[in-house]
Formats: C-alpha cells, sequence, structure tokens
C-alpha cells in the first residue's frame, strides 16, 4: 500500500467515526478516553498488529494501544498464568485457534458482546452465543523459493512427502504444534489421516516457533519449500520481491478462522469495545485485505486481483469444538511423529 493510500484511508476512518457520534458513542469514547488504553494480545504479524493500533490512535487520540504480540498458543499460555496470579491485563485477546475460545467461554472469561457491522459475516466467523468473532481467516499453504526451485518442479501437497534432493522441508510447532498449525494438522488428517504427517517426518523438516516464521526461511533460501504457513504472510514478501512462489492444492487448504474477544476481566472495558468495534469496520477490514492480504469475514470487503477468493479455493474446515476435543490427540501424535 502507497503512503498516499494509507493516509486516505487513515483520512477516511478518523472522519467516518469522528462525524456526527450518536450522544451514546460519544459518551463510550469519552469513557475510554479516561480509561486511557486497550491492552491488545494478538497472534497477527506484528507489522500488521501495529498497524491497526496506529490507525485506531490516529482515530481516537488520547486512548493508546498496547500491542502484546506472540504465536497463539503462547497468548493462551500467558492469559491463564496471569489469572493464576491475580494479574487481570489482557483486554483484548485475538489468536489463530478458535478452539482457544471454547476453553475461555466455559471458563467464563470472555465477555459476550457484538460488535458492529457483524450481522453479514458469514456463521464461521461468528460465535452463535456472541462472545467472539473471526478478525481475519488464512488459509494454511505450501511455498517455495523460485530461485532453488523451479515452477514445474513446483511441490504440491501428494509430493511433498518425498525426499527432495536431500532438502528438509519447513514446517513449525509450539509445544507439538502451534495454534494456527494445528487447525492445519486436524484437516489434513481428516482428509488424508495420520499417515501424511508419519511420511513428512521422514523429510526431517524443520520445526519453527510461529505461522509468520516459515516465509521469512523460504525468502531466505534457508529452507526451499514450506508445507505449513499462512498466505498472507508468503503473500507479504512476495510482495516485497521475494523469490516467494505459493500453492494452494487442490485437494484443500486449511481454513484458519482467527477470532477476536473481549475478556470478561477488562480491565479498560470501554476502550475494548470502542478498539473491538474499530477493528471488525468495514473500513479496517478492507485494510487488512488490501495492505495485509488477509481475509476477512465483512461482505463488503474487496480483495487484490493477484489473490485468490476464498469462493475459488477448496476450503478444508475444521470446527473449534472438534479442534478443542482433539487439541491433545494433535499434540500428542505430532511429538510421536516430528520429536520434542
Amino acid at each position: 500500500m502507497t503512503r498516499l493510500r494509507l493516509v486516505a484511508i487513515l483520512t477516511a476512518l478518523a472522519l467516518i467515526l469522528s462525524a456526527a457520534p450518536l450522544p451514546a458513542q460519544d459518551a463510550r469514547v469519552e469513557a475510554a478516553k479516561k480509561e486511557g488504553k486497550v491492552v491488545w494480545y494478538t497472534s497477527l504479524a506484528l507489522t500488521s498488529a501495529e498497524k491497526v493500533a496506529k490507525l485506531f490512535e490516529a482515530a481516537y487520540p488520547g486512548i493508546k494501544v498496547e500491542v502484546h504480540r506472540t504465536g497463539s498458543e503462547r497468548i493462551l499460555q500467558r492469559v491463564m498464568q496471569e489469572l493464576q496470579a491475580n494479574l487481570k491485563i489482557a483486554d483484548v485477546v485475538h489468536t489463530s485457534d478458535a478452539g482457544h475460545y471454547v476453553l475461555l467461554k466455559e471458563k467464563k472469561l470472555l465477555a459476550k458482546y457484538t460488535p458492529a457491522g457483524v450481522d453479514g459475516f458469514p456463521a464461521a466467523f461468528k460465535d452463535k452465543d456472541g462472545y467472539h468473532y473471526g478478525l481475519r481467516a488464512t488459509v494454511n499453504v505450501i511455498a517455495y523459493n523460485s530461485k532453488i526451485i523451479s515452477a514445474a518442479d513446483a511441490p504440491r501437497r501428494g509430493r511433498i512427502c518425498s525426499t527432495r534432493s536431500g532438502r528438509a522441508s519447513s514446517s513449525r510447532r509450539t509445544r507439538g504444534t502451534a495454534a494456527s498449525s494445528a487447525t492445519h494438522v486436524l484437516a489434513l488428517v481428516q482428509l488424508h489421516g495420520w499417515d501424511y504427517f508419519k511420511q513428512l517426518a521422514q523429510n526431517k523438516p524443520m520445526l519453527v516457533q510461529s505461522a509468520v516464521d516459515p516465509s521469512g526461511i523460504v525468502a531466505s533460501g534457508e529452507r526451499p519449500v514450506a508445507v505449513d504457513g499462512g498466505d498472507y504472510t508468503f503473500y507479504q514478501v512476495k510482495k516485497k520481491g521475494n523469490p516467494v512462489e505459493i500453492v494452494f492444492p487442490k485437494e484443500g487448504v486449511p481454513l484458519v478462522v482467527s477470532p477476536s474477544a473481549i475478556t470478561s476481566f477488562a480491565p479498560h472495558p470501554n476502550a475494548a469495545k470502542l478498539f473491538t468495534d474499530f477493528i471488525f469496520s468495514r473500513e479496517l477490514q478492507q485494510v487488512l485485505a488490501d495492505s495485509e492480504g488477509l481475509y476477512t469475514g465483512h461482505p463488503d470487503v474487496k480483495y487484490p486481483a493477484d489473490r485468490p477468493k476464498l469462493s475459488e479455493l477448496k476450503l478444508l474446515r475444521v470446527e473449534p469444538e472438534e479442534l478443542e476435543k482433539r487439541n491433545e490427540e494433535i499434540k500428542t501424535r505430532f511429538v510421536e511423529f516430528f520429536g520434542a
């Protein structure tokens, strides 16, 4: 996105959000300003998260966004550890594991709140009870370094399990599997069975911490192929001129819907609601699609011409309840095949 384009979006957001606010909205803005900040735990790539924070702070001067960016599994661990220590810090939590929200809702750690504008979102982006909504979605893909591997030899899922000239493929994990990787794993187990991962393990893949990591590893040539990673991260490094090509396997790509929710213990509840409305607005959702290459649930968002639409892909879906139910199985089998 050009600087001019970003300034135009920022200006439009500021005008929209400041134009003749309703009394209730105006009162909430003032209440949020008194709180002074919103604490956001997010698994969104740091550059993307910081961009969202700056746009919000520009639209609502006097309210700071305190960004805490890390992997999804670590976010859940941090929230639970802080609560055990009687620390109530996070206002808004955003991870790439929909199963986390099943657990958090069961433990009554989420506030029921429906942000403006989500009525038209697909069912996969909405909690039926109104506790969390999908901020963005990614599809987990295969990617390769085009300086090392030719288009004719580009990996497909059916071939990726074979040893390729002694080179290891790139994958990742956190305590068995990372959050979006857990969705990826379960989606492919439902499609191919556990034998797929048993064969993949024979390649002795490199395991890294986050869904963001594989794009940089492939772009640098440290590993020529990534068998798992968020498509938007590969899209971003490719747009910067790196030799990265993305493969969307025809047999299907795992769809990872990444929810966002306000915590029931939020120390800045008014700022949390204001921030949640902001990140689900069409304007901000369009920014995520334009500059970050993310998919969203907003029906009015348009996508770059060089990005396939979700409707053009065969999507492998995993129900959040199934993901939470089989979480320990996924971790155990992953460690069995790939080691601790």
